[in-house]
């Protein structure tokens, strides 16, 4: 796993006497992604420049080192990732005069012989890349077909600038680093910011399974192509419906897991796996001891406070499988003390507070492995999450009756709701937790009135608050309409699988898992995976009113129910109670009225309302005040040019 970045300048933007010297510091504000060895290619003439981090994973030795030029001499790759597939690739090139067995020299050969494109398709792995074609001066940035491995680019001024992180195109004296109200808008409602946006104008991210082509021959021009698409995958495969049997659908999805985990444990350094506890990272345990003669090590994070602790879940299964178990409780002063890293770590305000238990179970297995497999992309693709099963449900009362009931939910005060939810009638009708109701009940108008699921599902994920907390906010969200599927769930996990997953999910693991020096693994985004579980009824992915079936069918061969049946727990923190708490000091210091007035961002008098209403606990505001706080802490950052 690396970092990689560099750019286009034809017309000398910067002196060239400078462009050694600032692709040495894009190349060092990325070392964290890799502390075996750098290198940085440049051609004035050409107006091109890269520079490359590298941890060795595939071939150790000096023979994978990038930037790499083909055997012919017309490509020049700084390459980000891992071609699970990439020995049988070698197999179908002749007369190649290897020099080391990286998979890199195996991309590099295989572009020089049948072009990127074809190469995309045959490769099976996770990965970024950016090839320079010094015969027709071309530059293709491509990333692959799930999003796991992160590329952001963009033109600033008349220089073209790509990395693996921001913190690298900043590097470069034409970054502008103009904050982007929109993708700011965007963050404050889903806590992240959604592809292909930044948190910079004119800096985006490349979208998955596509690939970005910028010529130079006679002037600038730029296309942008998919090599692979989820929405055609996903169209597909409803439409085919794969008609197998029970046995038959249980045997072919481990079949297809078994040989996505088998072919992501190819390593030249130690490797071991995240477990939760959980159906998902369990089933990657085991069929990861499965294929290893040997103990595998696993590693886990848990909290002291109970209804957040998974660990003891994941003891009861690494003693079930013997793995070579690793666990550490983590409390608010952990959280403190890594919060001011946050923004260096994910480099653009990021509000999923699980990144700190993630950053710190990375820290903890990089102590052993190098390498660290994970369960990611098993709830998108098989039905995990609540909303699989709760909007459904919503959609079937009639639509007359779900705009009365928004209507009369919307404008009653605290203490009637209160009273009115008592009596559990709402948690009787549609299984809502009784949590924060004044807060719950006024969301929940808003997904009863929602015109079509995709605004219903847009109401659910995105967080609600009365007024404005952004002075300046520019636009209203636009819901995609997804008519080319027909059934509500794949609707929803269409949406979730392209966006959700790559732009929070794997940012998380990317982020926490690099500042460590860890490479990450997710055998569940295989594309051969992929593409088949979308080929399944629903009733292989939920039935009877749980998700994941065919996982839990597959896992029960392993494991004892007893293990992992309980209900889903996530990775979550108690961010509201450490708020009210050891965390209320730097909470505080990060709210000040006057500076939030000063940055001219943020509504600080309802910025006020909402931590007044939290302290008294009157509402849980957490996930906005934690939304907000990701943001004052990132720009700290910013200030101390951090």
């Amino acid at each position: 796993m690396c970092g990689i970045a560099g750019f286009l300048d034809c017309k000398l933007s910067i002196h060239p006497s400078s462009w050694e010297e600032t692709l040495r510091k894009m190349g060092e504000v990325l070392s964290h992604r890799g502390y075996d060895d750098s290198g940085i290619w440049f051609d004035i003439k050409a107006g091109v420049g890269f520079s490359h981090r590298r941890l060795s994973i595939l071939d150790i030795s000096s023979a994978g080192h990038q930037p790499m030029i083909s055997n012919s001499g017309r490509y020049v790759i700084t390459f980000n990732g891992e071609i699970y597939n990439h020995l049988d690739l070698r197999k179908k090139l002749t007369s190649i005069d290897w020099r080391g067995s990286s998979d890199t020299e195996t991309l590099l050969a295989a572009i020089d012989s049948w072009g990127l494109n074809k190469v995309l398709e045959l490769s099976v792995g996770m990965f970024a890349l950016a090839v320079w074609d010094r015969e027709l001066r071309v530059l293709q940035l491509a990333r692959d077909r799930m999003g796991e491995k992160p590329l952001y680019y963009g033109w600033q001024g008349e220089v073209f600038l790509f990395a693996s992180e921001l913190k690298a195109i900043k590097c470069h004296p034409s970054c502008q680093s103009v904050i982007d109200r929109n993708s700011l808008n965007e963050y404050m409602s889903l806590s992240y910011i959604p592809a292909p946006l930044s948190i910079y104008k004119g800096i985006k991210k490349l979208l998955p399974g596509t690939i970005i082509e910028v010529s130079v021959k006679n002037e600038y021009s730029c296309t942008v192509d998919s090599y692979w698409n989820l929405k055609d995958v996903a169209e597909r495969g409803e439409k085919q419906n794969y008609l197998g049997s029970d046995f038959e659908v249980i045997n072919r999805t481990e079949e297809l897991l078994r040989q996505s985990v088998k072919s992501q444990l190819i390593s030249d350094v130690p490797l071991g796996a995240f477990l939760s506890g959980g159906i998902d990272s369990s089933l990657v345990v085991a069929l990861m001891q499965q294929e290893s003669s040997s103990p595998i090590k696993t590693f886990t994070i848990g909290f002291n406070e109970g209804q957040f602790n998974e660990a003891k879940y994941a003891k009861l299964v690494a003693k079930h499988f013997g793995t070579e178990h690793t666990e550490e409780y983590i409390n608010s002063k952990d959280a403190l003390d890594v919060i001011s890293e946050l923004p260096f770590i994910y480099d653009e305000p990021f509000a999923d507070s699980s990144q700190i238990p993630t950053y710190l179970l990375s820290k903890v297995t990089r102590k052993s492995v190098t390498v660290s497999l994970s369960g990611d992309g098993a709830d998108e693709l098989f039905g995990g999450y609540l909303q699989y099963k709760l909007i459904p449900r919503i959609n079937t009362l009639p639509k007359a009756l779900r705009v009365l009931l928004s209507k009369l939910l919307l404008p009653l005060n605290n203490s009637y709701i209160q009273n009115i939810t008592d009596s559990y009638a709402l948690k009787f009708l549609f299984k809502l937790e009784l949590k924060n109701i004044p807060y719950r009940a006024k969301k929940f108008s808003l997904i009863l009135a929602s015109s079509g699921i995709e605004q219903m599902y847009e109401n659910f994920i995105r967080e609600y608050i009365s007024g404005n907390l952004l002075i300046e906010k520019q636009y209203e969200h636009n819901f995609e309409t997804i008519d080319f599927l027909k059934q509500i769930e794949h609707k929803i996990m269409y949406i979730d699988t392209k966006r959700y997953l790559p732009d929070d999910i794997m940012v998380k693991v990317d982020r926490a898992s690099m500042s460590s020096t860890l490479e990450s693994r997710a055998p569940f985004l295989d594309h051969r995976l992929v593409e088949f579980a979308w080929s399944l009824p629903m009733s292989m992915k939920i039935r009877n009113g749980r998700g994941k079936w065919v996982l839990r069918q597959i896992l029960s061969k392993y494991i004892p129910n007893h293990l992992i049946d309980r209900p889903k727990m996530g990775f979550a923190v108690p961010i509201a109670e450490w708020l009210r708490g050891p965390l209320r000091p730097w909470a505080e210091e990060l709210l000040d009225p006057r500076r939030m007035k000063q940055e001219g961002f943020f509504n600080h008098k309802l910025v006020q309302d909402i931590w007044r209403q939290h302290l008294k606990k009157e509402y849980n505001w957490k996930t906005q005040l934690w939304t907000i706080l990701m943001f004052q802490q990132w720009m700290n950052s910013i200030k101390n040019n951090r």
